[in-house]
């Protein structure tokens, strides 16, 4: 049985999903799932649909040129095609925190996560025993203002050997080079010790604290070479109490970026986010 996910994205017009389901139908295919979103202001239609095959000799570049020809070009559709059983290959970013690093390897270690994770790359050193634990490749590449083509460079090489997909930064302290950024566009997923855009820098629990807020978040999103200010894929909240201390922030801060990294990371991997002017839709 042969499984496709279909992403599409076009200027909304009459008859879309009609040409679509028919289309399957009539190369023998069944829909499994199917959902659709209108953006009226923008006047943009976005679908993402699974359907299977009995076929034997189903062919999918023969479906991809198919497509192309019979629906994308006379929509002028912006389109993906995955086989469902192709799981795509992740990179960790990694500094000295090890909270969202061991979560991620947890969740792929009892399949929760449906993905590769071949390499994890780190700025130091501290985390490689945590990448042997879980058998995965560790390369440290120092990086810094100082060193940052070749580090910019040993980290390309690393990508390309690897063949990776995307790039989860798991509370990796430098950041991306523009270069990377514009290969893995909408490829790199960041969390965020805040709700964004709130309380920024490099102590935000201490801020928090600081103001006697009463909920705290967690923000997950893409990169852009704006700072923090990509399309946000998913967030959440916890209360806090003036009782609490800044330990407690601390630790009820890590949970949700623990939460929040892990939902992003299976929503892209699941291919169920697309990216449109600096948002996103996200399918259930």
């Amino acid at each position: 049985m042969k499984k496709i996910t279909i992403l599409i994205h076009c200027e909304d017009q009459p008859g879309i999903i009609a040409a679509v389901t028919n289309y399957i139908a009539g190369i023998g295919g069944n829909i499994v799932y199917l959902d659709q979103h209108v953006d009226s202001d923008q006047n943009v239609f976005f679908m993402r649909l699974e359907c299977e095959f009995k076929l034997t000799d189903w062919s999918l570049d023969a479906v991809r040129s198919d497509f192309d020809l019979k629906l994308a070009h006379p929509f002028a559709m912006s389109w993906e095609l995955y086989m469902k059983e192709q799981k795509p290959r992740m990179a960790i970013f990694v500094s000295k925190y090890d909270h969202c690093l061991y979560d991620l390897l947890g969740r792929y270690s009892t399949g929760e996560l449906p993905l590769e994770i071949p390499l994890i790359v780190s700025n130091h050193d501290d985390l490689k025993p945590v990448a042997e634990r879980f058998g995965i490749a560790f390369r440290h590449v120092p990086f810094s203002k100082e060193i940052r083509e070749a580090g910019e460079e040993a980290q390309l090489a690393l990508l390309a050997e690897f063949q990776i997909d995307f790039i989860v930064l798991a509370r990796y302290m430098q950041i991306v080079t523009p270069r990377i950024i514009s290969l893995y566009q909408n490829k790199i997923i960041n969390i965020h010790h805040s709700f964004l855009p709130a309380f920024p820098g490099a102590k935000p629990y201490h801020s928090a604290f600081k103001r006697g807020v009463k909920i705290i978040g967690a923000t997950s999103h893409y990169v852009t070479e704006e700072l923090d200010e990509g399309p946000i894929i998913e967030q959440d909240i916890t209360r806090v109490l003036h009782s609490h201390s800044i330990e407690d922030f601390i630790m009820k801060g890590r949970d949700l970026e623990r939460i929040v990294l892990a939902r992003a990371v299976k929503l892209h991997a699941e291919r169920k986010t697309m990216v449109y002017n600096n948002r996103t839709v996200i399918f259930s």
